[in-house]
């Protein structure tokens, strides 16, 4: 487990720096966010990047980590006020806390892809027959694809033949090497395979793939943030300041790739700026928030909780897990 917390290094006098307004100074509200490695947290970077040059209007502090358990971990003992999680993480800890966090907004929609090395694919029907190399076995990569496939008209435990390993590294690497002819990747691991060999190419688009079959509105909704309730009650302004923020960072994020990418890897959210750069476009990074959030979310939890419903924490969250104003 790797954990940076820090208020952006390099970046005097952020903390506690008073933000200009018309009549004088106002005392900036401290607010704690955890941020997942990955396509979860490259939303955040400009807002990071606003709190180093002391321009953002909450005065953040932000914890960088790879460890899910340890977001959780903190925003269950209170020592983090905000986290962008998976949203079946975040509804797994609302039924953990009896209902302490709440959601806020989804940041990214599906960052899964069927990768091949040329051989024919172009729908969900075609993989019948094939070998798909996957990680996730017990967890979202494996109910989201048994999903598609079974809506598809195929049967996960006959028509495909699926080889699980413990991790995405693993799978990448057996794409790179050829022994994966077929496989189910997540960014940024699609584009660091792809990048290096041209033979291998994006054949399906598991969020596009999951709009085809739905017929409830649901999306495939994978990444999102959420507030202690407790913050959000007594901070309601530090909570709409910071929705303001993340929205526009997100904006950001979607139109400068150059930018982006390379405050990506400074925070250490993807390794490298080159890789990140050619991520983007395929990280659906997105803000949704009420009505349209909860109408995204509510049928891809159901499909979770069918599956598995240790998946969203044993049941679907209530009506109190989505925050309103």
């Amino acid at each position: 487990m790797v954990a940076v917390t820090a208020l952006l290094a390099g970046c005097a006098g952020s903390t506690g720096t008073p933000a200009a307004t018309g009549s004088g100074q106002a005392q900036r509200t401290p607010v704690r966010i955890a941020t997942l490695k990955g396509p979860t947290g490259v939303g955040m970077v400009h807002l990071m990047q606003a709190q180093g040059e002391g321009t953002s209007a909450n005065d953040y502090t932000f914890t960088v980590t790879d460890a899910p358990d340890d977001v959780v971990a903190k925003v269950a003992s209170g020592d983090v006020d905000i986290a962008a999680v998976p949203t079946n993480l975040a509804a797994a800890l609302y039924a953990k806390t009896s209902g302490a966090v709440q959601m806020l907004a989804v940041n990214t929609l599906g960052v899964m892809y069927i990768v091949t090395d040329g051989t024919r694919v172009t729908s969900v029907a075609d993989l019948k027959g094939l070998t798909i190399y996957a990680s996730g076995q017990g967890s979202n990569p494996e109910y989201v694809l048994r999903f598609l496939l079974q809506k598809n008209g195929l049967a996960p435990d006959t028509d495909v033949h699926i080889v699980w390993k413990s991790e995405h590294d693993e799978v990448a690497t057996l794409v790179a090497s050829g022994v994966a002819k077929v496989a189910l990747l997540p960014e940024p691991f699609v584009t660091a395979v792809t990048v290096k060999d041209p033979k291998l190419s994006v054949a399906l688009d598991l969020t596009t793939e999951w709009a085809k079959v739905v017929t409830d509105g649901s999306q495939l909704m994978m990444g999102g943030v959420i507030v202690r309730r407790d913050f959000a009650r007594q901070h309601p302004d530090a909570v709409k300041a910071f929705l303001a923020e993340y929205s526009a960072s997100i904006d950001e994020a979607k139109s400068d790739a150059g930018a982006t990418s390379e405050l990506c890897a400074q925070y250490g959210i993807i390794p490298s700026a080159a890789v990140a750069k050619q991520a983007l476009p395929r990280l659906n990074l997105t803000f949704l928030t009420g009505a349209d959030l909860k109408a995204g979310l509510e049928g891809y939890f159901r499909v979770l909780y069918d599956a598995n419903p240790k998946a969203v924490g044993g049941s679907l969250p209530d009506a109190g897990f989505y925050y309103t104003t």
